[in-house]
């Protein structure tokens, strides 16, 4: 049995040695001649291609930003009197804003620290910053990420309102979100 396993191994690696194999001729091309009997010759028209949304129906992120009816379009938070948190109500707002910035790293902004006038220029500018720091840090916490924002205080160098009473106030004490392209 064993002389038979040796043979038939035998005969195998001996079929597989490199022995030249007959070459084949290379096959023919068929010689066509346009204009033959019963030819006809017309361009090839494309086929025309078909509008394909591959947004699923959603818009692009850029004008998010814009559309009044999406929450990326709120770009203020607001505060009570001597205060750098940021309330309940403005939580989602910059819940948002950080998601948007997740979603899109290539997207950079810019939070803006305002105050109302009342208080010292220093402590203005101070509270400020406390204000811009404030929303930045929690979107830091939410994933975006820190080269995507700067936060500067303007103190009460830029009010919205210019009224001297408290509903003009509390315009002013807010924190404005503004994208790259927008400052």
């Amino acid at each position: 049995m064993r002389a038979y396993w040796m043979v038939l191994l035998t005969v195998l690696l001996a079929a597989c040695s490199s022995t030249p194999l007959e070459e084949q001729p290379p096959a023919g091309v068929e010689d066509r001649q346009p204009g033959g009997p019963g030819a006809q010759t017309q361009g090839v028209q494309p086929p025309g291609v078909g509008g394909v949304d591959l947004t699923g129906g959603k818009k692009p992120a850029a004008s998010l930003l814009k559309d009044p009816n999406s929450i990326l379009s709120k770009r203020s938070i607001y505060y009570d009197f001597d205060k750098f948190d940021v309330k309940e109500e403005y939580r989602s707002l910059v819940e948002a804003h950080a998601g948007y910035l997740r979603g899109n790293p290539g997207a950079k902004m810019l939070i803006q620290g305002n105050t109302d006038e009342r208080g010292s220029r220093e402590y203005n500018v101070a509270l400020g910053q406390r204000r811009s720091e404030g929303v930045k840090k929690m979107m830091l916490l939410l994933g975006a990420r820190e080269e995507q924002i700067e936060s500067v205080s303007l103190g009460e160098e830029k009010p919205k309102s210019e009224g001297h009473d408290e509903p003009a106030w509390a315009q002013n004490r807010r924190s404005d979100i503004l994208y790259q392209g927008e400052y």
